[in-house]
């Protein structure tokens, strides 16, 4: 369909990774081969979730497309969440739409980015070496599972059935990481502040850390909404060389 109020080319595409059927969005700039950023939402969330459309909508300004995309289980992808969500899996479905993408003539197969929310960052860090990206973004990326199931024990059980079926910890793959730019709220009552830090200390540079004060793990503040959005566009921007 087309985006009329900047005339510009939103693509439903359906994709498979491991047989099961995935669904996304890609927003495409009016643009000869343009670099392309992947979306990986939360836990719990879907390709509907506001931070990646509002990065779309502002990456395609800078002529930089955006592919955001449910993981199997959720959103319009349909499969049993709480038997199939793991880091592995995630991780084969981001993998399976960054090879989707380098197969388009119209996109640039060697400029790719990635952002990532929550689990998502995780997914992505977990990634970005074997997927050979060019900038990775994320918001309030956890490292290991054993620490947010200490979190979040007292909140809900439900909320943890995943972590405790398929615990992960990403420590390893941090080393080596380049062209990343973490982003973690000082009120986030979800993954702690340590993880952010974490992954700071692990990386290499080009890297960045951004605290945003008073923000949680949903990022409600409008001011902190605000500041994300411009600082990832930037780095996407400098690391990804539009045309």
């Amino acid at each position: 369909m087309v985006n009329s109020k900047q005339e510009l080319i939103i693509e439903e595409i359906a994709f498979t990774s491991d047989d099961f059927l995935l669904k996304g969005f890609l927003h495409l700039p009016p643009a000869a081969q343009p670099p392309v950023v992947i979306g990986c939402h939360g836990l719990f969330s879907d390709k509907q979730s506001p931070k990646q459309i509002e990065l779309a909508h502002r990456r395609i300004q800078n002529n930089i497309a955006y592919f955001r995309f449910d993981h199997r289980g959720c959103g319009e992808s349909n499969a049993p969440f709480e038997v199939l969500t793991s880091l592995n899996a995630r991780c084969a479905d981001l993998k399976a739409a960054s090879t989707l993408l380098k197969t388009r003539i119209d996109l640039s197969g060697d400029q790719m980015g990635l952002f990532g929310s929550s689990m998502g960052g995780t997914v992505c860090l977990a990634s970005a070496a074997d997927l050979g990206v060019n900038a990775v973004v994320t918001w309030a990326a956890p490292i290991r599972s054993a620490d947010l199931v200490q979190e979040n024990a007292a909140r809900s059980e439900d909320s943890n059935i995943p972590f405790k079926k398929n615990p992960f910890d990403i420590s390893a793959r941090l080393a080596g990481l380049r062209n990343i730019l973490i982003f973690h709220g000082d009120a986030d009552e979800t993954v702690p502040l340590s993880h952010a830090d974490e992954i700071n200390r692990s990386v290499g540079n080009p890297k960045k850390l951004v605290i945003l004060p008073q923000s949680d793990h949903r990022m409600s503040r409008p001011a902190a909404q605000k500041k994300f959005i411009q600082v990832a566009c930037d780095w996407f921007k400098d690391y990804l060389r539009p045309e």
